[in-house]
């Protein structure tokens, strides 16, 4: 449960910090009883964010009356949300509901009284949490959530999700590389899921050739838990698995938009860090999984279909995650010879929003990379491209601070010697 010291520390914090993660809730039924038009609208709007998907939220007016009448013939659900105006109406008011209430359902109070002392007497009687009115909707998906969180919640189950704008831009590549510089360089455990089914990469970009992957898991929702993805992963480094396309064309990758969600719920259980490499194609459950993610970054190059791709994917993600980031973008493939491109800052007046890196046009190194079946970084740790994907799982992860090496005395005379 979160302290009311907590509570009010988060009423400061922008609505969507980089390190304001929050979990989603699990398949739960939700009730609240307003008494103001304004908190009905903000736990309606709250009901509607991605966190809450699962959930089933319920609306009634009222406030406590209401709520202790309708369960005095009615079973309770999981969660009630009760909004209060007074102090002393609050305590009578959960003396009475207790009275109608099932047991293990929780309870969370909205009211306009600041008092710490009122908040321990609330949790002495068995509240959940209280929120100081006027709310918005992230502090109710923000409750709602955190009642079925851990307290080390914050530190597990970050998905983050990167797309191309536009085929062949790279955005495999750059997923891959991202990953890696996460596991490696900031020291947190992560698995990549090539969403690619058909014609994924990651395999060979890893030299990896696991004999089962995500298809399996796919294909066998029933099967899906801990132990059985645990199975499917391959080991790439300490930090970083794999959960490979199979790359293979004997079979139609056709799927429902909630197909990954079993695969995605397990994999937040169990990995700090989730990379979804997320193919080039717009279906259901692509879009799903834009939205479902934590974190996005969309991947294009300097053209105008780029252009417009990327202003797409930024209107629908911000009017379907009004309570989280905006994504980010990185501009790839910039200065191939002879091609006509779209500058930086015309792409970013367009887009409303600087690119997070932009990386250059390099065909030996990332063409070495890829038959090698190495990262970027493999090959040259020292490569400006290799500190842009570690600046970019930075902001993705939210982490500031790269875990580095010590240098000895002598690393200046050695660089100079392999520079010879």
């Amino acid at each position: 449960m979160i302290s009311y010291e907590q509570r009010q520390g988060q009423e400061d914090q922008p609505a969507a910090s980089a390190d304001d993660h929050i979990a989603p809730a699990p398949r739960v039924s939700v009730q609240a009883f307003c008494e103001t038009v304004e908190t009905a609208a903000a736990v309606q709007a709250a009901g509607e964010d991605r966190r809450l998907d699962k959930a089933h939220l319920k609306i009634q007016m009222g406030g406590m009356a209401a709520a202790i009448e309708a369960y005095r013939t009615a079973p309770t659900p999981n969660v009630i949300i009760l909004e209060t105006e007074g102090r002393t109406d609050i305590l009578t008011g959960l003396d009475d509901l207790a009275g109608v209430c099932d047991a293990g359902t929780r309870v969370i109070v909205i009211g306009r009284v600041n008092d710490v002392l009122l908040y321990r007497e609330l949790v002495r009687r068995g509240v959940s949490d209280y929120v100081i009115a006027p709310v918005k909707p992230l502090d109710v998906v923000r409750a709602i959530c955190n009642l079925f969180s851990v307290a080390e919640a914050k530190a597990v189950g970050r998905i983050i999700a990167i797309v191309g704008a536009k085929g062949g831009v790279g955005a495999s590549t750059i997923a891959h590389n991202v990953a890696w510089a996460i596991a490696r360089d900031l020291a947190l455990d992560s698995v990549v899921a090539d969403l690619d089914l058909a014609f994924g990469t990651a395999g060979l970009d890893y030299n990896q050739d696991p004999p089962q992957g995500i298809a399996d898991a796919v294909f066998s929702p029933d099967r899906v838990d801990t132990a059985f993805i645990d199975r499917l992963l391959s080991k790439c480094t300490d930090h970083l698995s794999l959960l490979a396309a199979p790359a293979t064309l004997d079979r139609v990758y056709d799927f429902g938009a909630e197909a990954f969600d079993s695969i995605f719920d397990t994999l937040r259980t169990t990995m700090p860090c989730i990379v979804l490499d997320v193919p080039h194609q717009w279906s259901g459950w692509t879009k799903r999984a834009l939205i479902g993610a934590d974190d996005i970054l969309i991947v294009a190059e300097p053209d105008l279909a780029n252009l417009r791709n990327t202003k797409n994917i930024f209107d629908m993600l911000k009017v379907s995650r009004p309570n989280d980031r905006p994504p980010l973008y990185c501009l790839n493939k910039v200065g191939v010879p002879k091609r006509p491109e779209i500058n930086t800052s015309e792409f970013a007046k367009a887009i409303e929003s600087q690119p997070i890196v932009s990386i250059p046009f390099e065909p030996q190194i990332f063409g070495s990379a890829a038959n090698n079946g190495q990262m970027i970084a493999e090959i040259s740790a020292s490569h400006r491209t290799s500190e842009m994907f570690l600046q970019i799982a930075q902001r993705l992860t939210g982490r500031g601070e790269a875990k580095k090496p010590r240098n000895s005395f002598l690393a200046p005379l050695l660089g100079k010697l392999r520079a010879k």
